[in-house]
């Protein structure tokens, strides 16, 4: 079965997200675990936490992701910001423990002419400070397009942030097919060489969900531009590729497509199409 769904705005509630997702056609969601471009959060609500349990048992919702917002950078020069990004993922890796057994997705973060070494060693610093035994989420690093000076453009750099995080087993990676084709991987011509390189470098095992997106630009463009299925230079073929490996078919898939729900729904109608189950 193909596990597919889109990005949900959290701040109706967890049991609308929910039944939203379940009017399109999908059966997970991502949603931001706060506001993308600021710091707040929205209180948790038990009532709400538990009515979309209910509703998640019932209808088959798995695998939900929750987004850390655009402003979260570990690897920042100032050390405000790098304190901001710290106290924040804890305070939203605490609320996860609400809805145990899910994934937690975040950008590593820009160096900001600090060079990569120093900043591969905020991140791990943040992680390592963070992080504990026991908890029931498992975060995840995304693979980044490579812009100005994004940690995280390739399968090494994600590796060294593991290498460096003590209890690594809490760690995974959402690998977004828009980022990676900009960033220089050519999905289009060698996705199987180039999931054998991922899986060589990081390894299969911690691939825990998939950002499904086509580009607006071509490859190493470094740009970071989403585009519709099959609209942009990945086109329909590569999208069917996608979702139909076998190192690939069982795990999550997330739309972060330029849609409304509407277009949210013809995506995933047009995924199920394509899947060959």
């Amino acid at each position: 079965m193909l596990r597919i769904g889109c990005h949900l705005s959290v701040s109706k509630g967890f049991a609308a997200m929910g039944r939203e997702a379940l009017s399109i056609g999908a059966n997970t969601f991502q949603y931001f675990s706060r506001n993308p471009r600021g710091g707040s959060a929205k209180a948790l609500d038990q009532r709400d936490i538990e009515e979309f349990l209910e509703l998640a048992a019932q209808n088959d919702i798995k695998n939900i992701l929750a987004h850390a917002p655009y402003t979260l950078n570990a690897c920042a020069a100032d050390e405000g910001l790098r304190r901001f990004a710290k106290e924040t993922m804890l305070d939203d890796l605490r609320r996860m423990e609400y809805l145990p057994g899910n994934c937690y997705n975040f950008h590593p973060g820009s160096h900001v002419k600090q060079g990569v070494d120093t900043g591969i060693a905020y991140i791990t610093e943040m992680l390592n400070d963070i992080l504990w035994p026991g908890m029931h989420t498992t975060v995840l690093l995304e693979t980044m397009a490579g812009k100005g000076s994004e940690v995280g453009r390739t399968f090494e750099e994600l590796r060294r942030i593991i290498d460096g995080v003590e209890l690594n087993g809490y760690l995974g990676v959402c690998l977004d097919t828009c980022h990676i084709w900009e960033a220089g991987y050519d999905i289009v011509n060698d996705l199987d060489g180039i999931l054998k390189e991922f899986d060589s470098v990081i390894g299969l095992e911690r691939l825990k969900g998939i950002h499904l997106n086509d580009s607006k630009n071509p490859m190493s463009a470094h740009k970071d531009r989403h585009e519709k299925l099959g609209e942009g230079s990945l086109g329909r073929e590569t999208i069917e590729a996608v979702i139909n490996h076998p190192y690939l078919k069982g795990l999550p898939f997330y739309l972060e497509t330029p849609n409304d729900l509407d277009g949210y729904r013809m995506e995933i109608a047009l995924a199920k199409e394509l899947y060959r189950g």
